[in-house]
């Protein structure tokens, strides 16, 4: 009778965790599927990364251009086959890139109105997605966001640049509490390619006297030794050790009898000052900013 009763009281100890572990069981299973049916969900937004897109960008749609109805990779591809030598001028125009409203997914095809996750297949069409721009792109790499005040996407990063409201444009943190400011300085042509720099997709330096203009075309100016600015000729660099070399060139090169006397005037294109100095054949010296940078005005 005592082993009767034993027997049951250790049946009764058990029950309870019988249920507790049947009742774990049944949230392991839940979570397991929860977690297979967010890794399918995943696995269907990721197809494709990377795979899909053009020269520009890497991502997984087409637009529609709202101006002419045709379908493009992205907006550069609609502006260089639009602007096109062999299209006839009175055609040629660039997209509006705020109006598009229809995209079209490179992976199933369908047809939809701008958003992230395809209404058809599930796929994601861009990692970075901006609505206000209607931009898409799968290299997150590039640190894109979207600055209020130029009203479009950058790259870079939001921590390494900030909104200059005079010159109308992003520049880099560094140059915050130091660049000149010139009144919509980007929202013009470059002076050497003539592409517009607001919209650019390449890099732009500021210059000292505020002007902006292609990195790669500075470099290139520079390579063929013109050191000005091609708007305001200022001096783009520090060339103070070139015009040690110019000191010692005229020191060695003394002028004819008929010019040692000879002044003019000149305007320093450095300063803005304007000067009465003794003329040279090699160049002419403003006595304000010690620059040889000068034109001759008259005599």
């Amino acid at each position: 009778m005592e082993a009767t009763l034993k027997q049951s009281k250790s049946s009764e100890n058990l029950e309870p965790n019988t249920l507790q572990q049947e009742a774990l069981n049944a949230v392991h299973s839940a979570l397991k599927c929860s977690k297979d049916a967010i890794n399918d969900e995943s696995n269907v937004r990721d197809r494709g990364y990377m795979e899909y897109g053009c020269q520009h960008y890497r991502r997984r749609c087409r637009i529609r251009a709202p101006c002419c109805g045709e379908v493009f990779d992205c907006r550069h591809c609609h502006n260089e086959a639009m602007n096109n030598i062999t299209v006839e001028k009175m055609k040629r125009h660039d997209i509006p890139r705020h109006e598009v409203r229809q995209v079209i997914c490179s992976l199933c095809g369908t047809e939809q109105e701008v958003r992230q996750v395809c209404i058809n297949c599930g796929v994601c069409m861009g990692e970075y997605f901006c609505e206000i721009c209607k931009f898409y792109d799968d290299d997150t790499s590039k640190k894109q966001y979207h600055c209020e005040g130029c009203g479009i996407c950058r790259i870079g990063g939001r921590e390494n640049f900030f909104h200059c409201y005079k010159c109308g444009c992003c520049y880099s943190i560094i140059l915050k509490n130091s660049h000149p400011c010139v009144e919509g300085a980007m929202h013009h042509d470059c002076p050497v390619c003539f592409e517009y720099l607001f919209e650019s997709r390449n890099d732009v330096s500021v210059l000292p006297c505020g002007h902006t203009i292609h990195k790669i075309c500075l470099k290139e100016m520079q390579e063929h030794y013109q050191y000005a600015c091609p708007l305001c000729s200022k001096s783009v660099c520090d060339m103070s050790k070139v015009w040690e070399k110019f000191d010692m060139e005229i020191a060695a090169t003394p002028m004819p009898e008929p010019y040692q006397n000879k002044m003019v005037s000149i305007l320093c294109n450095d300063c803005g000052a304007k000067s009465n100095v003794q003329f040279h054949i090699v160049a002419q010296k403003c006595p304000n900013c010690k620059s040889y940078n000068t034109r001759q005005m008259r005599g």
